[in-house]
Formats: C-alpha cells, sequence, structure tokens
C-alpha cells in the first residue's frame, strides 16, 4: 500500500509543474502512437521496421553506454527471423510475463554469443529495455519501468515492498504492482487528467489507461520531487503548528498504558536512542520491524494522545499529516540519507522521554524481557570473548542486498520460523548461520545449534523417546527438546536452531506436537509430550531456520502444516550484487570474469527452461572464498561442479548439454 497522503503531494507538484514539463516529456505519447502506426511483425526487412517504429522513442531505447535498440538492429541483420521471433514470443499474451521477459533475456544473450563480431560485450536487453517494448506495443496495459525510478517512488510513497536492485524480472513484476495502485489513483484525479487531455495533439496517443501517464509520474517522483533543494531540506515543518503538551503532560502521558502502549514505547525508546532524529527506514534498519511499523505506530499513537488531551489538531485537507506533528517535527531527507522523512521528537516530549524509565522496553525487535517478578540472574552463554558481528559483517560475507537482509530479519523476527530456499550454491547454510550472528550481534555458536534431516530422522531424535541404555531402553531427550530448556535458562538472549535439508525429513512425524507449539502465538504455551506426559513448551527467545534445496527433483512438497508455520525467503544467486561485484574485483582477473558473464547467461536459459525454471540456477558459491584465482581452480569448477549438474538438467537434450560444454571451456581458450 502506498502513502495516499504523500501521493496527493506529489500530485499536486506534479500539476504545477505539467505546463512547463509538457514539452520535454511529450515524445513518449508521440512515441507510442508513432509505435502504433508502423509496427508490423510481419514485414519481409524485420530489422528496417523495427528501426522506423522505434525512432521516436529517443532516450527509452538508447542513451550513454545503453544501446538496446542498436543491438535488435543489429541482431535482426545477423538473423532477421530469431529476431522477429523474440518480440513474437514477448508479445503472446497467452504467455506468462515472467517466463517471456526471461525468454528474451535468454534469446538476446544467444544471438549475441552466436554472431559475436568482437564487440558485442552485452546484449542491453534489461528489464527497462523490454518493459519499453510491451509499453509500446500494449500502451494500455503496460508502463515503461525503470528500476531506479520505481525504488525513489516506492521510498517516497511508503510502498512495500521496494523493488530490489539485481532483481531483474522479480523487481519489474513488483514495480508493475506499485505502478497499478498509482494508476488507480491517477483515474480519479479529475483536473489531472483534463490536463492531460488538453495537452494531448492527434500526434499523442490519446493513452485513456492513463498507463504513460503513470510512468510520467513515476520518472516526475524520481527526478525532481525526491530531490529537494538543500534549502528546503533544512526547514524543519509544521511551523504554523503546536499540539500545546508540556512535558508535565507528557509525563502523565507516558504513564498511561492506554495511551503509551509497550509498541510505542519501543519506537520512543528507539527514537531516544538514535539521538531523536531518525527516517522510518533507519529505525527499520537499526532495530527491526518495518518502516510502517514505526510509521502507523506513530499516527496510531498520535491519535490515542488527541483523545487524551483534546489538543488542538493541524488543519490540512489530509487525514494522516495531522497526527505525526503532535509527536514530531519533520523535514525531507536528503539524497544520502536512506528514507523519505526525517522525524525529530518534540523538545516537550523528548524531555519527557528523558525522565522516565525505559530499562524494561526492549531496544531491539528481536529481544525478550523476563517475565514479571522473575528476578533471579542467568549467566552468559558464551565465555566472553564472542567477537561482534553486524549487519555490515554480514553484508561483506554473504551476496545479499541491503534491502534483503532487512526482509530477512523482519520476517524471522515476526514469525520467529523461516525457510531459506533456493537453487544450489547461493549459500544458504552459511548465510542462516550468519543470520543468527546479525539477531545476536556477535559470534555466540552456544547459541546456535545445526542439525541435518534425513529420512530416517525420528520425533525419538528431535523431541524425546526411549533408546537403548545398557541390556534395556531409557527416556532420553532430543537434541530440539535439550535446546529449548538451555534457551529457558536465558530468556533475554535470542538462540538459533538450524535445520539443513528440512523437506528431507518426514515433518509431521519428526515435530509431532510441536508443530503448535513453534507457532509465534503459542511460544510459551505448555502442552503434556507424547513420552512421559512431561509438560513443554518452546520458548519465545528461539528461532528455527530451515534450508531446502529447490533444484531436488527427487523430494515432495513441504508438508503444508509446516509451511503455513514457516516464512519462506527465496535466495538468489548473487553475481550482481554489490558484494559479489567487490570480491570480483579484488580478484582482477579476465578469465573469472568472463566465466562469470557465461554462468548469469547460463541462468538466464536455466530459468527460462519450462522444465527447470529459476530454482536450479547456479549459485555464486561455487565461485566465492579465494584470494588468489588461478585457472585450475576454474577448470575443476566448470568441469566437476558446473557440467555434472548441467548433465543432470539436460540428459535428454544434449545437444543443448553440449552448446554449454563449449561455451564454458571456451572460457579458458585463447
Amino acid at each position: 500500500m502506498i502513502d495516499l497522503e504523500v501521493l496527493k503531494d506529489v500530485l499536486d507538484a506534479y500539476k504545477r509543474d505539467f505546463a512547463r514539463r509538457w514539452d520535454e516529456e511529450r515524445y513518449k505519447w508521440e512515441a507510442v502512437k508513432h509505435f502504433q502506426e508502423h509496427w508490423d511483425i510481419h514485414a519481409e526487412a524485420f530489422g528496417e521496421m523495427f528501426l522506423k517504429a522505434t525512432e521516436k522513442t529517443k532516450n527509452l531505447l538508447m542513451s550513454r553506454h545503453h544501446y538496446p535498440r542498436g543491438m535488435i538492429r543489429d541482431f535482426a541483420n545477423a538473423d532477421s527471423e530469431a529476431a522477429r521471433a523474440m518480440f513474437l514470443h514477448l508479445f503472446d499474451e497467452t504467455k506468462d510475463l515472467f517466463e517471456r521477459v526471461e525468454k528474451f533475456q535468454a534469446d538476446a544473450e544467444e544471438l549475441r554469443a552466436k554472431y559475436d563480431n568482437g564487440t558485442w560485450r552485452q546484449h542491453y536487453q534489461t528489464p527497462n529495455a523490454i518493459s519499453t517494448y510491451l509499453w509500446l506495443r500494449y500502451p494500455d496495459k503496460y508502463y515503461i519501468y525503470k528500476y531506479s525510478e520505481c525504488r525513489d517512488a516506492a521510498e517516497v510513497l511508503r510502498s512495500d515492498p521496494v523493488p530490489q536492485r539485481g532483481g531483474s524480472t522479480a523487481s519489474l513484476i513488483v514495480g508493475y504492482r506499485l505502478y497499478d495502485e498509482i494508476c488507480a489513483h491517477l483515474k480519479t484525479d479529475r483536473e489531472l487528467i483534463g490536463m492531460l487531455e488538453s495537452a494531448l495533439t492527434d500526434q499523442c496517443y490519446p493513452d485513456r489507461k492513463l498507463k504513460t501517464l503513470t510512468a510520467d509520474v513515476v520518472f516526475y517522483i524520481s527526478r525532481f520531487y525526491a530531490r529537494k533543494s538543500s534549502e528546503e531540506n533544512d526547514e524543519w515543518f509544521p511551523k504554523d503548528y503546536n499540539p500545546n503538551i508540556s512535558t508535565e503532560m507528557w509525563l502523565k502521558l507516558l504513564a498511561d498504558e492506554t495511551v503509551f502502549t509497550q509498541e510505542s514505547l519501543q519506537i520512543m525508546k528507539r527514537m531516544k536512542d538514535i539521538g531523536g532524529m531518525a527516517t522510518c527506514s533507519q529505525l527499520s534498519a537499526r532495530y527491526g520491524e518495518t518502516p510502517n511499523f514505526y510509521n502507523r505506530g506513530s499516527s496510531s499513537l498520535a491519535q490515542r494522545v488527541a483523545k487524551a488531551t483534546g489538543c488542538p489538531l493541524m488543519e490540512k485537507d489530509t487525514e494522516n499529516s495531522k497526527w505525526w506533528p503532535i509527536l514530531y517535527v519533520g523535514k525531507y531527507a536528503d539524497k544520502n540519507t536512506e528514507g523519505v522523512y526525517i522525524w525529530k521528537l518534540r523538545e516537550e516530549l523528548s524531555r519527557a522521554l528523558d525522565q522516565v524509565d525505559l530499562s524494561h522496553v526492549p531496544l531491539y525487535a528481536f529481544e525478550t524481557t523476563a517475565v514479571e517478578g522473575d528476578e533471579h540472574e542467568t549467566e552468559d552463554t558464551s565465555d566472553g570473548t564472542s567477537e561482534p558481528y553486524t549487519k555490515e559483517d554480514f553484508l561483506k560475507e554473504v551476496f545479499m542486498s541491503d534491502q534483503q537482509l532487512n526482509t530477512l530479519l523482519s520476517l524471522l523476527r515476526k514469525k520467529k520460523n523461516l525457510i531459506l530456499q533456493g537453487p544450489p550454491g547461493v549459500g544458504k547454510t552459511f548465510a542462516a548461520r550468519r543470520l543468527a550472528y546479525v539477531m545476536m550481534g556477535e559470534k555466540d555458536d552456544s547459541r546456535v545449534e545445526f542439525v541435518q534431516f534425513h529420512q530416517n530422522y525420528a520425533y525419538e531424535d528431535f523431541v524425546m523417546g526411549y533408546k537403548p541404555d545398557g541390556e534395556g531402553f531409557a527416556l532420553k531427550y532430543g537434541i530440539f527438546h535439550r535446546f529449548c530448556r538451555r534457551a529457558e535458562e536465558h530468556p533475554d538472549k535470542p538462540f538459533f536452531f538450524i535445520i539443513d535439508e528440512i523437506n528431507r525429513g518426514n515433518l509431521s512425524k519428526i515435530f509431532g506436537e510441536l508443530l503448535m507449539l513453534i507457532e509465534k502465538d503459542y511460544r510459551g504455551t505448555k502442552v503434556s509430550l507424547a513420552y512421559g506426559g512431561e509438560p513443554f513448551s518452546v520458548p519465545p527467545n528461539v528461532y528455527i531456520i530451515g534450508m531446502m534445496n529447490t533444484a531436488d527433483r527427487s523430494l515432495a512438497l513441504i508438508d503444508y502444516a509446516l509451511r503455513r508455520r514457516f516464512s519462506f525467503f527465496d535466495m538468489e544467486p548473487g553475481f550482481h550484487t554489490d558484494g559479489f561485484r567487490a570480491y570480483q574485483a579484488s580478484l582482477a582477473n579476465e578469465t573469472f570474469d568472463a566465466l562469470i558473464e557465461q554462468i548469469t547467461a547460463l541462468n538466464r536459459e536455466i530459468a527460462a527452461d519450462p522444465s527447470l525454471g529459476r530454482g536450479f540456477r547456479i549459485g555464486h558459491s561455487y565461485f566465492c572464498g579465494q584470494t588468489e584465482c588461478t585457472e585450475e581452480w576454474l577448470r575443476e569448477i566448470v568441469e566437476y561442479d558446473i557440467l555434472p549438474t548441467l548433465g543432470e538438467y539436460w540428459f535428454d537434450e544434449p545437444a543443448v548439454l553440449q552448446r554449454w560444454e563449449n561455451r564454458l571451456r571456451s572460457v579458458f581458450d585463447d
């Protein structure tokens, strides 16, 4: 959901600037009209037709260092029918959009590799370019998508989720959802629609569905609205409003649990800890929860304060903007600050917070507090020498984006149970342990347990059961039972139970009655165990992280009973992440660079293969962990890791397998 208050502000600014910008942006509507009049998929000279149909697109399909239009021209010159087939498939609305985009990129890479004359270093058919083709062909259905513009709009409008850098097609799909939501609201703005209709000429596409207008609004947000002047950024607002609540009144409100709930106190404590001013994104990144937790939580708190005090409200014609100024003053964040608005606690509220004891309020989202009245101290589980571990440490070691890490932390804190799933070699096990380190803030392996499920793993191994003991049998505790008991002794510390190959075991048999107890809402609830009737509960400070391999064809789907108790996070090959690129740069090896380029192309083809898909792509971890890159090491990866895997994938398609054997081995040729 987007913040309608902010969108209204955006549209007010857009309408004020509309006439000034129209002469520069009108070409978008003209480009669509021109394309519709000249596109002919069956034209004898396909390349010439394509150039003619797209000649008014200007910088949309050609800019400095980006030449998607030129590459299609070159592809058509080399193989006109292959280029035509790419667009026939892309424009086939009976097929899934994700599959069409992925196949278009895979086909482009195949043509590039097949006809490369030594200068075709890439095909340039990015999601941005492909979305432009789709928009030109179906202007009443698709938008011009660009990751950076969509990201800026999502942040300004406080949309969740935000498209991810490197997410490629997946980010395109997420971006389209944001565009759809914006478009729905544009259709209710009669003033804006009237302005557009008055400006359109006979050379413009009528844009009755407002798809082009939506794309232009997103462009405006990114290029203009989100780039406020430094003078405006330095002004705190509102200037002409004050709730007139004194420090003494705030102290009384802070003591009222019906006004300052536990959630509200968490927000206040974190605001004070971070220095009294922050964006919602900054609070989320440092302390956990989503940015919306702080946005909506503050608004709800302000409404309760207004009800309790009868304080004046800010007079403004939007619903949400009258609430947050009760607690804060605000200003736009600059381009180097994560988030859109910086909130600063009002002076009277800040002074009141200095006078109250918030030691019982968790600072971080994953913290738990001791049961009221339980004053016994618990000993530290570590030996006191644990190495600190931060988000920055995680991002250096695990090739993910900062936003992906924030998502992982949020999912784990909310659900307490998380499954990392993905292709082989994406580093699921490696990431799981380091995710635990991030939440602990240190490398304390005494609070991490690791097991691997298999077909013979049983409840007796996991929870408890009778096992041989001398000449007879004795009731023994399983590994998870012992782990939970240990976690109970340290309720103020998070504990992590990591399960590799979680879908290889008989999950209902292994977990038994614990299927209910691991749910967040049932944490701390005691039930009688199957053996001995002992009361048992799963503590709130236990987090379960499972891993599963999406390329394992032999496995059945994971039990529904377990699926609904876990959040699932897809781990992607990390070749395009900042971390991997930095690692790649540190090796400074041309052969390594060429091989990674081929693996990236290989992954696109695997993803587009209907018998395989994204879950079978090659992960980045095969290529990690080296300080020196040798050709021998790279050849071993290709011959003994990658090619045997491809042999399983395409055992019934020898021509495809042979092609990729040739491509990967050719990396080592002079």
